[in-house]
């Protein structure tokens, strides 16, 4: 007998993943570039043929946005590299056997992070950390843990204990097991979660200005204060195309890094 499990787990269909999983996929794959081709050039037009006056220009200037979308990048990368080295790792050790008890309060803590809205999180680190850039990363670390940590655990507990007791049967160790059966099968599930966390950071990071961390918040601050609608619709619309064209690269990786047959 195993374990009971003490968190949900997913249940996967052989035929959808086959089929219509395979059609989802290629369609994702199709659809998020026309919103960012569509997206990208609604924002052209409105910069291009927007009464720009003296102000909106220096909120706009060109340095100044690169700058930002430079930050913006960096605290998503640095933050969701973090998460990834420090999730997986956690997950693969909370569903073994001897370390399932400690799921509960990871789980907890973790979910803290969700459960804390973004503006207080930022806040609370800031009490502790002081502001900057390294603060924001702290935030986004926690803000995007539950995603990937939850889904590590629920990949690895879904696959089937015959596939890894056949496994064992031929002579496997446990961590042979785990990297040549369990973690392979669990790749298309855990990937999810690391896409999940990155749309979550990129989202997130538009109020790191708020702790001094820059980015593209700062645009769209300025111009909520001046009431300047051109520079606020110019900075959410950067941030959603990153937030679209992350999401591309790793709908790509989650298609082509899974192990074949899967």
């Amino acid at each position: 007998m195993t374990a009971p499990t003490i968190y949900p787990t997913v249940q996967t269909n052989r035929a959808d993943s086959g089929g219509i999983g395979e059609l989802r996929s290629r369609i994702d794959l199709i659809i998020t570039p026309v919103f960012f081709l569509v997206l990208l050039l609604m924002m052209a037009a409105v910069w291009t043929y927007s009464d720009i006056d003296p102000t909106t220009a220096r909120l706009l200037d060109p340095s100044a946005l690169m700058r930002q979308i430079r930050e913006h990048i960096n605290l998503t990368i640095w933050s969701t590299l973090v998460v990834v080295g420090t999730a997986i790792p956690i997950g693969v050790l909370i569903t073994r056997p001897r370390l399932r008890k400690w799921a509960p309060p990871i789980l907890g803590v973790a979910n803290s992070g969700q459960a804390i809205p973004a503006y207080g999180l930022l806040v609370l680190f800031l009490g502790f950390f002081g502001q900057g850039g390294r603060t924001a990363i702290y935030a986004l670390i926690l803000y995007a843990m539950l995603p990937v940590l939850r889904n590590t655990m629920v990949g690895l507990d879904q696959v089937d204990s015959a596939v890894i007791e056949a496994g064992r049967g031929m002579g496997m160790s446990r961590f042979q097991a785990l990297t040549k059966i369990e973690l392979p099968l669990a790749v298309p599930v855990i990937l999810g979660g690391i896409r999940t966390a990155l749309v979550i950071n990129i989202g997130t990071a538009a109020l790191a200005f708020l702790i001094g961390g820059g980015a593209l918040g700062e645009t769209i601050n300025a111009g909520l204060k001046l009431q300047r609608n051109t520079a606020i619709f110019v900075g959410a619309s950067l941030v959603a195309l990153l937030a679209l064209a992350a999401d591309w690269i790793a709908a790509l990786a989650e298609r082509y890094l899974r192990p074949k047959g899967i």
